[in-house]
């Protein structure tokens, strides 16, 4: 933790309240399937297979990464966030509100919920854009790190205008070709936004908790370079009406170098016994590299890709890096309230190793039902992988239940002095 800046840290409730929201949208994904079956992994195109990716997209990982950003953008980049608590709060609920409204619009086809969805999550991404681009900006002769961030978040404001022109276009409002569009749409979203923040914030936390070497400049310049030309070229041109075979290459070489690189990393670590970070990571990583090679395959099922790097891969990498942050927030709010003068519970005393290690485990499980509800198709293996990704969003609401107490009870019973 050496490089953390303890004193730029936020109060810890404007990340956490992004944290603590994550059980909530992972449980009503996994209860989506346990009601919908195989029925929401039989095409990409169906409404609620829509509205289920982005349960995953926006309020899974969407609430992660915000959260993580807000923390990580002061403690670990120097990176000052505009808005304070204030802008945090609102951010929040935009995000939230926009889209449990489009979530619920693409459900139940309502093209009212579906526009203020588009419209709250449009705000989201401008309000986020408008916090972090600024500083980021201002840091870009500071290395790899700031460039890198600053790319995925701009990736991410690219996602949410094109999502706002498709759903217009749902209704009818603007005239593009849909299918098109949703690919491109898809690409900068998973791939420069939540590949591309992964990344970017990789470079600082492999070596830090995993004991990896840290990546090549060279190599990781030269991979985002790659993200900031190709998406939008070969997504122009696909959107345009041209060949869509430059997007998958885009994609897929993305998703396998990300993929194999961090495997590399991982070989190489200096830690004789990896943490369960390490683990779910390599996962993480193993899964990414299968979606990869499925999308990449002549006529392989495309929500068996979806699935693996959605449902999978990204929320191994971002939930499993969402404990040590919010176990992070927690020494903070102790390191504050208690003052000098007592001795602090360590980050790994407050959410230690094994509860850690068993909501991985239940991640790991649900994955696993996951891929063979979307490779075999079968009603009651998608249930069963439905009621394991409920339990594992249950455990980690609990895991951060847990995690709360710890911190209440010491700084109750260790007043400042």
């Amino acid at each position: 933790m050496a490089r953390l800046a303890l004193e730029r840290a936020p109060d810890a409730a404007a990340p956490g309240r992004f944290l603590r929201s994550v059980p909530a949208w992972g449980a009503l994904a996994g209860l989506m399937l346990l009601v919908q079956g195989d029925a929401l992994l039989a095409s990409r195109w169906s409404p609620a297979t829509v509205a289920w990716v982005h349960v995953f997209t926006l309020g899974v990982l969407g609430n992660a990464m915000f959260g993580s950003l807000l923390q990580f953008l002061p403690a670990a980049a120097g990176v000052a966030v505009r808005g304070g608590p204030r802008g945090a709060r609102v951010l929040h609920a935009a995000l939230n509100l926009g889209a449990a409204a489009l979530v619920a619009g693409l459900w139940w086809p309502q093209a009212g919920l579906r526009a203020a969805g588009a419209l709250g999550l449009g705000l989201a991404f401008a309000l986020l854009g408008a916090a972090t681009l600024p500083g980021l900006l201002a840091g870009l002769r500071g290395g790899l790190l700031p460039k890198g961030l600053a790319l995925a978040v701009a990736s991410g404001v690219g996602t949410a205008a094109l999502g706002g022109l498709l759903v217009a276009a749902m209704d009818g409002v603007v005239p593009l070709p849909i299918a098109r569009w949703t690919d491109w749409h898809a690409a900068l979203g998973l791939v420069g936004w939540a590949l591309g923040l992964l990344a970017a914030v990789g470079r600082v936390v492999m070596p830090m908790f995993q004991g990896t070497p840290e990546p090549s400049a060279r190599g990781q310049g030269a991979w985002l370079a790659g993200l900031a030309l190709g998406l939008p070229a070969a997504g122009l041109a696909w959107a345009a009406g041209g060949h869509g075979d430059a997007l998958r290459l885009v994609v897929v070489a993305a998703l396998l170098t990300f993929a194999l690189a961090g495997l590399w990393l991982q070989a190489r670590s200096r830690k004789a016994a990896p943490g369960p970070l390490a683990g779910a990571w390599r996962l993480g990583f193993v899964a990414i590299a299968c979606g990869g090679v499925v999308l990449a395959w002549p006529g392989a099922p495309a929500v068996l890709a979806g699935v693996l790097v959605v449902a999978v891969a990204l929320p191994m990498l971002v939930l499993s890096m969402l404990l040590e942050i919010d176990a992070f927030l927690g020494w903070i709010t102790l390191h504050r309230r208690c003052g000098r003068g007592w001795q602090l519970p360590g980050v790994q005393t407050l959410l230690p190793a094994p509860r850690r290690r068993g909501v991985l485990r239940l991640f790991a499980l649900a994955g696993l039902g996951l891929v063979l509800a979307a490779a075999w198709r079968h009603g009651p293996v998608a249930r069963l992988a439905g009621a394991l990704l409920l339990a594992a969003h249950l455990g980690l609401a609990w895991a951060q239940l847990g995690l709360s107490r710890a911190v209440r009870g010491f700084a109750v019973a260790h007043p400042p002095r």
